[in-house]
């Protein structure tokens, strides 16, 4: 039976009409993906978006849908018109400039086209090779990840992970250290080795912060010697967190974003910094992530209820979920409503 037929939670909170959303920023995509003159269609919050680029590498963001019959803007081409870069429709050949006015409608040539012949546009930004969409007002500026801008660190992506899950699971896995030992055991962790040494949660400048939380990984540089390393943990916004290891000298990241696909899915991208191990192939390191997540994913398509409950006393907490107390707590304080309950 398709897992469509057993529909996650019908609940108003499982929406995507949360406000909240339309101010975040959403990774889509990687920077790569997209060529000079080419489209790229996406789907996040349950809408189809175009990223198209000018042959001088301008970026754009646009629903996917021309206002004239709603034929995919995505299937189109990227031509110039009277000297300025347009997206043209598949349909009818309808010319749309970089600021989402049609300038051309080739059945009509000598009419100006109405003003209500616009493609509705998003603000799109590039950041560590990724592409950021605002489908409303930003509330915040792009998240930050300053070791991944650092000369002796090398830069990975991974993903994009699709979850059967909503957002706020997805971020609160990451945030939880202390499955590192369970659900990854041999990799990240030993359930030998799964006690979590207490540890303090601060107000950072965008959300919850957490320094040094100290856990023991049984192979942490390569080496194949077991070691305590520490963890930097920080929610950047609702649907975004990072982290980074440090064991001695070493440092390894990872930047989150969480964007919702529909009611029901879900994609995770990662950007991974680490300024040791430059002669691993990047295929190798990609594919111990992509491990990992999958590891991730066979527990957070489990849990029940699949929204987050904000009520602490819906579960069980201990000491090294602090963390993730900390995360519910300013879920409700903000006001989220998407993916929790």
């Amino acid at each position: 039976m398709s897992e469509t037929a057993f529909p996650l939670a019908n609940n108003l909170q499982n929406s995507l009409h949360d406000p909240m959303l339309l101010g975040e920023w959403f990774a889509v995509a990687w920077s790569r993906e997209v060529a000079p003159q080419a489209t790229l269609a996406r789907h996040v919050m349950g809408r189809d978006i175009v990223l198209w680029r000018e042959i001088d590498g301008t970026l754009h963001g646009w629903l996917d849908l021309c206002i004239h019959r709603g034929a995919k803007l995505s299937l189109g081409a990227v031509q110039t018109h009277e000297g300025q870069a347009c997206l043209v429709c598949p349909y009818h050949g309808w010319s749309y400039g970089a600021s989402g006015q049609c300038v051309a409608i080739p059945a009509h040539p000598e009419m100006t086209p109405p003003v209500k012949a616009r493609a509705q546009t998003f603000i799109v930004r590039e950041r560590y090779g990724v592409i950021w969409v605002c489908l409303g007002s930003p509330a915040a500026s792009l998240p930050e990840f300053s070791i991944a801008e650092e000369t002796d660190f090398r830069v990975l992506l991974a993903g994009p992970y699709r979850f059967r899950a909503l957002g706020p699971r997805l971020i609160e896995n990451l945030l939880d250290v202390a499955h590192l030992g369970i659900v990854h055991a041999g990799l990240l962790g030993d359930p030998k080795h799964s006690h979590i040494e207490d540890y303090e949660v601060e107000k950072g400048t965008r959300g919850p912060e957490a320094k040094d939380i100290r856990i023991w990984q049984p192979d942490p540089d390569g080496t194949g010697k077991g070691a305590h390393v520490s963890y930097h943990y920080e929610v950047q916004g609702p649907l975004t967190a990072s982290f980074v290891k440090y064991h001695g000298d070493q440092r390894f990241g990872i930047l989150a974003q969480v964007a919702p696909v529909d009611d029901e899915h879900c994609e995770m991208r990662l950007v991974m910094t680490m300024n040791y191990g430059h002669e691993i192939p990047e295929a190798e390191l990609i594919a111990f992530q992509d491990k990992v997540t999958e590891q991730d994913r066979a527990i957070v398509e489990s849990q029940r209820p699949e929204l987050l409950p904000l009520d602490l006393q819906a579960e069980l907490h201990l000491r090294s979920d602090r963390m993730a107390i900390a995360y519910r707590k300013w879920l409700r304080e903000i006001g989220m409503r998407y993916g929790v309950a």
